[in-house]
């Protein structure tokens, strides 16, 4: 396998409803359609990122279409983003117009769970076996879907830097929650004043909060604009809170069950998973694959590290795809 290419990688870029709420799709590769099960081009298997919170499926722009470079461009490398993150394009509302309502509280953390395995069975052929590769709350939500679908053909899951236990006690999380849980609504007025801003201004302004990093991806920056809906910024702080509360106990059940196609991958100065996390799973799990970070890259890797966490990826996995 190849690191990746330099040459920038065209996407495809979609924004459908998946259980009635808006959802921003990025395909990477040739193939835009994997559900046709009569179709004799389909690929054996599909890359599927599961992304952090927030749920933007912009922010993993550079990471798919390195992971796809890496992979020699022979797997689609698919990002979906949570319900209701996205800022829907003009004459798209964030909640689809009709009388039928497809999943209770969808933009919920259980709800965003039933969204990528709704997603996964109306989207994905059940031939195709899958890489989930998820960050953050993402790895809580893959783990779940492990264990509710056990259907599904997953070779294997890629969990970095994985809040799947005690968000609430983490440093981050005790630092949060009070705000998350109380406090989220006195938030909404000041995004909805900025809303009106244009965009360069606001583009200056995510430039500006993010300008202690040596580099920054510059997908990021427009990525981070939709952070000035106030739709958005409603359901990503409503997940955020449900977060706090509900992922409590780490389901080491399904963790045991699903043991040899799992891979960990924590920080070192993770705030959100912090590095005794690390040890006490690894002393629960001597046989599993869980590493801790050498590199010191941040929780929010995409903001600067996507191309260097790739390519990792695509070494860890050579042995699984060479059997394919």
């Amino acid at each position: 396998m190849r690191s990746g290419s330099e040459e920038p990688v065209p996407l495809h870029e979609e924004f459908i409803y998946c259980c009635g709420a808006a959802t921003h799709v990025l395909k990477c590769g040739p193939w835009k359609d994997l559900s046709k099960d009569e179709s004799k081009n389909l690929p054996r298997l599909l890359f599927m990122i599961i992304p952090g919170n927030p749920g933007l499926a912009g922010y993993y722009r550079t990471f798919i279409q390195a992971l796809y470079c890496g992979l020699n461009q022979q797997y689609p490398v698919w990002v979906v983003s949570h319900a209701g993150h996205c800022k829907p394009p003009s004459g798209m509302e964030m909640i689809e117009d009709t009388d039928i309502k497809e999943l209770e509280d969808v933009f919920g953390l259980n709800g965003q769970v039933e969204h990528k395995l709704n997603f996964l069975r109306k989207n994905v052929s059940k031939d195709i076996k899958l890489v989930l590769i998820a960050h953050s709350i993402g790895c809580y939500i893959t783990l779940e879907m492990m264990k509710r679908a056990s259907e599904l053909q997953v070779l294997r899951s890629v969990l970095l830097f994985p809040t799947i236990e005690r968000m609430a006690q983490s440093p981050q999380g005790k630092l949060m929650t009070p705000l998350l849980c109380r406090l989220r609504y006195a938030l909404y007025m000041p995004v909805y004043l900025l809303s009106f801003l244009p965009e360069g201004v606001k583009a200056s302004l995510v430039r500006f909060a993010l300008r202690g990093m040596k580099t920054c991806d510059e997908s990021s920056i427009t990525t981070s604009i939709n952070l000035f809906s106030v739709d958005c910024i409603a359901n990503i702080l409503y997940m955020a809170s449900q977060e706090m509360i509900k992922v409590v106990e780490r389901d080491s059940t399904t963790i045991k069950q699903n043991l040899k196609k799992l891979i960990f991958y924590y920080g070192t100065g993770d705030s959100w998973c912090p590095q005794h996390y690390y040890d006490e799973i690894k002393m629960d799990f001597p046989d599993g694959d869980i590493r801790l970070c050498e590199k010191g890259l941040r929780h929010a890797f995409v903001l600067d590290a996507s191309k260097e966490m790739a390519a990792m990826i695509t070494d860890w996995l050579q042995d699984d795809l060479t059997k394919l």
